[in-house]
Parts: C-alpha cells; structure tokens; sequence
C-alpha cells in the first residue's frame, strides 16, 4: 500500500476527489486491479470485506467515462437493492465533478419513473437483476448495446444460480466487446462461472492473506446460556457505551421476529435503536438506516434472514451495510454459514480502522463457530470484561421487558403481516399459498407418524 492513486494513472481531478473523502493510499485490491481495468482487461477481484472493492471498479470507469463521456457507459448488477443504492452513493461522490449521470434501479420503486429515467441514458446504471430484467422485457426505450462497462458486485451470489433467468435476459441485450469486471468477498465457484461470460484475457487478484477477516478486527466470543443471552445482550452493550458513548454498535440477530423483539426491548431499557428487517416497508428500513448512518442513533438491530430474501440483505445487509464508523460488531445468534459471519463483522475495522466483535455463544453454537474459527484462520477469544452477576441483576427485567415486548408485536399485528407476506411471495413465485399450506400440513402429519413409529 505505499502507492499513491496518482501513480496508477488516474487523473488529476479523481485524485483530489480521493483525498476529499480521505482516501490517500489504494488498498492492495486497488492498486492491483485499477491499472489492469485501464488498460482495458476484464479482472476478477476477490478480497476481504472492508477492503475497498467498489472503488477498486468505480474508479477506473470514472477515468474512462471522463475520456468518453456517453450513456449508457457501465452497467454494475448487485444482487440487492441496499447495496446497489449505496455503490450508486459512491458514484456519485467521486463522479461529481465530471457531473455524472446516474440511476439506480431496483424493485419497490415506480417502473415508469424508471423506465424514464433509463430513456434520459445515464451515463451508469447500478441495478438488481430482477428489475432490470423486467424493463428490458417490457419497453424498449433504452438499450445497453453500447456499455463499454459490465460490473458483477458480490459475484459469487449473483452466479450462484439465484438469479440466473434474469442475468440471462440482461446478457443477451450486452455487447459482446465490452470489458467484464467481478468483485466479491467470497469468490467459490464463480471461477468457472466467469468463462461463460467472457472469453477475454482475465486478470485475476485474490488476496494473499489466509484470514477472511482483517487484522485489526479483535474477534471475541461469551459463552452463555440461551435462556440468558439477551441479559448478555444488554450488559455487553452497556460495556460497549461505557468504553465510548458515541460509538455506533450493530446487532446481527437470526429473524425478522428477533430482530424487531430485541429492538423494542432494548428501547424500553434505555437503549435508543433503530431496527432494520424484511418485514419493514423499504422506506422505513432507508429511514432507519440513514438515521444510523448519520449519528443520530448509534445502534442498530439487523437481520440476515433477512439477507436471504428477494427484497433485502443486510449482510450481505452484510455486505450491504457501508458505514464507515461502527466499532462494534455483536452477534446476538450465530450465523449457519461461516462467510455470513465474514460479512457480519466485517461491518466494523473497514478501511485500516480498528474494531470489535463479540458473538454471544450457546452450547448448541459450538460447532458453528468451530467452522467459522477454521474458515477464517483464526481462534476467537473469550470476552471476559462481562460480569456475570451485574447480567443477573438486569436479567428479570430485561426478560419481563420482551415478555411485554412480544405482546404488543401480537397487538400490532405483526405476526399476522409475516403471513401475509410469506402469501405474497409464494405468489410471486408462482406458487399456490392455499396448495401450499395444504402439502405443508401433510408433510408435517407425515413427519409425525414417522416420529411415532419410531
């Protein structure tokens, strides 16, 4: 990293835009991939979360788009709308001064505003794949014959086969001279994937380093109960504002149900949050977000169940979550999928800052974070600043406080909006909800007499 993005051949005018937002020095993923994309060769970059991956593209499309300023010149497909908005926001940041043209487009908003915006030919377009497929299928009033640009962020996902009618109908639309580029924390199988999508000469950057997490990231682990980990939860946030006040602290739970019952009951014991979930409207979860982001509250309840629906990821709402200044990471469950845990913490120590996380471990958790310890190459220590009696002296309240916290979830209907839109999406995926319930009821008699003969 002694480089600086001068000696990579950027231009004067982005150089200065760099150091406006502080970035002085390119991170390895940077140096290596930016003077590649300029000089026209479709790359690969995988490197770990927190590592600078959306300017090592944003910015050498800036370079070229300042060359040849015309629209639409790079498509960049994200598997989520969360981050497909926040890599718009960096655009935009250092694209300023060569007043770039940009438009986000992604489920949950207005087709036909869209579509216009899409007809004006901005100079990028950043879009989940779903609701770029549905505009190209529908009108005809833009094309993207000409792109010189094709970005995959979070590669790995958008090849895993999720989404792969989609991507099929935007690849049909492309060019077939334009330049390639994938990025991703976890790159799997998208290795092969990638020789179907171009037969051009790739330059491929893997981070060297054995360990998926950073290493001024200090990872700890408090082994506790089930029945007591929310007491847990509150003393380790109590110790966090103690050491300091302002720092901003994200909470990774495993539902939607969790999510919102954790962010209430925090709230009722003193704790100011905002949660953000799959079960919230989209203008409620950019609310919350923006309140977070901005420092007007410094703790936020997150979900990445969530992150596996079509309409949000946190985590992946952990990949998606770019905010500079979070110093602690709390894993209030313990993900399935060790790459989830990666996206996780890597929410905090970004861009050579220092950080903390702390996942709250139950017997039952131990072999998963035996398979996130080997994954990431290295051995969570125990948290030991947790006074096990100062948690028993809150735990009736802070269990009493859910108890009341639940209630009024059941009063608002929440449960019944979870139904609601568990129908919703059967439907949108072609399925019969009333079909469906019934083969669900049959299934579960079904494991029953099993249960019972045995």
């Amino acid at each position: 990293m002694g480089e600086s993005f001068s000696e990579l051949k950027l231009s004067k005018w982005l150089v200065r835009e760099c150091e406006t937002y502080g970035v002085t020095q390119p991170t390895p993923i940077q140096s290596k991939c930016i003077p590649e994309i300029l000089n026209g060769v479709d790359c690969i970059g995988c490197a770990k979360t927190g590592s600078g991956k959306t300017l090592a593209f944003a910015l050498p499309i800036l370079e070229k788009l300042s060359e040849e300023p015309f629209g639409i010149f790079a498509l960049v497909l994200t598997p989520t709308r969360e981050l497909a908005f926040q890599i718009g926001e960096q655009f935009r940041a250092y694209g300023k001064t060569i007043n770039i043209k940009l438009t986000v487009i992604c489920g949950g908003m207005d087709m036909v505003s869209q579509g216009q915006e899409l007809s004006k030919k901005p100079h990028i377009v950043v879009s989940t794949p779903g609701r770029l497929a549905d505009h190209l299928e529908s009108c005809d009033t833009f094309s993207l014959k000409k792109i010189k640009f094709l970005v995959l962020d979070e590669a790995d996902r958008l090849l895993s086969g999720q989404f792969d009618e989609q991507i099929k109908i935007i690849f049909n639309t492309l060019p077939s001279k334009k330049q390639t580029l994938l990025f991703s924390a976890t790159m799997t199988n998208t290795l092969e994937e990638v020789r179907h999508i171009t037969s051009n000469k790739v330059f491929l950057f893997i981070d060297p380093s054995d360990v998926a997490t950073v290493d001024n990231l200090q990872q700890f682990y408090v082994l506790c109960p089930n029945h007591v980990k929310d007491g847990y939860l509150v003393e380790l946030i109590h110790l966090c504002k103690q050491g300091n006040e302002n720092g901003n602290i994200i909470v990774f739970t495993d539902s939607c149900r969790n999510c919102q019952l954790l962010s209430m009951t925090l709230n009722d014991v003193g704790f100011e949050n905002m949660a953000i979930h799959a079960m919230m409207k989209q203008k409620e979860r950019f609310a919350a977000l923006s309140r977070f982001k901005s420092n007007i509250v410094k703790i936020l309840i997150a979900t990445d169940v969530a992150s596996r629906g079509q309409n949000f990821r946190i985590v992946d709402t952990a990949a998606c979550l770019d905010i500079p200044n979070v110093e602690v990471v709390i894993n209030h469950s313990i993900p399935a999928v060790p790459k989830d845990y990666i996206h996780r913490v890597g929410r905090t120590a970004r861009a050579g800052r220092a950080g903390i996380s702390i996942s709250l471990v139950t017997p039952s958790d131990i072999g998963l974070i035996h398979a996130i310890e080997k994954t990431i190459n290295t051995k969570l220590k125990e948290y030991t600043s947790v006074n096990d009696k100062e948690v028993i002296k809150i735990l009736t309240q802070v269990k009493v406080t859910k108890r009341e916290a639940e209630m009024k979830l059941c009063e608002d209907g929440f449960y019944e909006r979870k139904v609601i839109n568990k129908r919703k999406k059967m439907i949108l995926e072609g399925k019969d909800p009333d079909e469906e319930h019934v083969k669900s009821k049959k299934l579960k008699l079904r494991c029953r007499k099993n249960e019972t003969a045995k």
